[in-house]
């Protein structure tokens, strides 16, 4: 995401590296990088918080607003600073691609409308517990919930729903305009991967972010599980694939990204589904059967452990 360390550190080394050719392109990579560790805090924040209660809701409301906001500013650096003068560098333009789609992935997490995750404040679950005014029933003086009727009959029928389109508003309106960012995302996170493969190798850490965020944007906004695990799947096969050397910073930054997207690679499948997929990828062979044929007994400790096998939670 847009607060990803990965990213942050190219931030920090592309901006030192065009500061004598381009002090104006400089300091505004500065500006994202300092907007970008307060974002990185408020996402592990929300992250944490994701289950609240109506005592916790107007404190995650605030949360919320807090990083939509810093998601709008720093896109607005991007693309009026940014994105124009960014031609000529090949590393910085693939990052500059990249964090305009982190920003709408942020804006698709917590501002979209309708709501595509469990981040929003939109959802009617968020707003059943929230104590925003407005997105909670009237009480009438503790006797339940007020009626228009004036004869004391029951209401016939229920509640009309409005028209698609011209629901509530979400909480955030009043920052950025409301609608469906996912189809923009999605576009920009599809021209990001391009560029990165087009430019990068297979092993760089910075097209490894690209396609990291990428997968985790496939598996909770657009909700295409089978899409997330393949792209996850196909960029380490491209990481061992590559013969370009790296240092010794970019070869740990590429052994934590494939660490992640190795997790990515078992999300939303059942533990069945994942032993076999984990006996493929091994030529068939499972832990309890030797070379031989013959089968190795396991200790109960060991069939304790297969029984608590889980796919991995998710994470961006």
């Amino acid at each position: 995401m847009a607060s990803s360390e990965i990213d942050q550190k190219f931030l920090g080394k592309l901006a030192k590296a065009v500061e004598h050719d381009n002090p104006l392109l400089a300091s505004v990579l500065f500006r994202i990088l300092g907007l970008s560790i307060n974002l990185s805090a408020q996402l592990i924040k929300a992250r944490k918080e994701r289950r609240q209660d109506a005592a916790q809701a107007a404190a995650a409301l605030d949360l919320t607003c807090h990083i939509v906001w810093l998601s709008r500013e720093g896109l607005v650096l991007l693309q009026q600073y940014v994105l124009p003068m960014v031609g000529n560098y090949v590393e910085l333009k693939v990052l500059a691609y990249k964090l305009r789609a982190s920003f709408y992935h942020i804006f698709v997490l917590f501002h979209n409308t309708p709501p595509v995750s469990t981040m929003s404040l939109n959802t009617p679950e968020a707003q059943s517990t929230s104590t925003v005014p407005g997105l909670q029933p009237r009480v009438d003086k503790g006797k339940g919930v007020a009626r228009n009727d004036q004869d004391g009959n029951p209401s016939k029928g229920g509640p009309v729903a409005p028209p698609p389109g011209f629901g509530p508003a979400p909480p955030t309106a009043f920052l950025l305009k409301p609608g469906d960012y996912l189809p923009e995302a999605h576009q920009y996170f599809r021209e990001a991967v391009q560029l990165a493969d087009q430019l990068l190798w297979g092993s760089h850490s910075l097209r490894l972010s690209v396609k990291t965020e990428y997968a985790a944007f496939l598996y909770e906004c657009v909700h295409d599980a089978e899409g997330s695990r393949k792209v996850a799947k196909d960029t380490i096969a491209e990481v061992y694939e590559a013969t370009e050397g790296i240092d010794n910073d970019m070869f740990n930054d590429a052994c934590e990204l494939v660490t992640v997207l190795g997790k990515m690679m078992k999300r939303g499948l059942g533990p069945s589904n994942t032993t076999l997929r984990s006996k493929a990828a091994h030529g068939g062979s499972s832990s309890g059967t030797t070379q031989g044929g013959g089968n190795t007994p396991q200790t109960g400790q060991q069939q304790q452990q297969g029984e608590q096998t889980s796919a991995p939670p998710g994470m961006i």
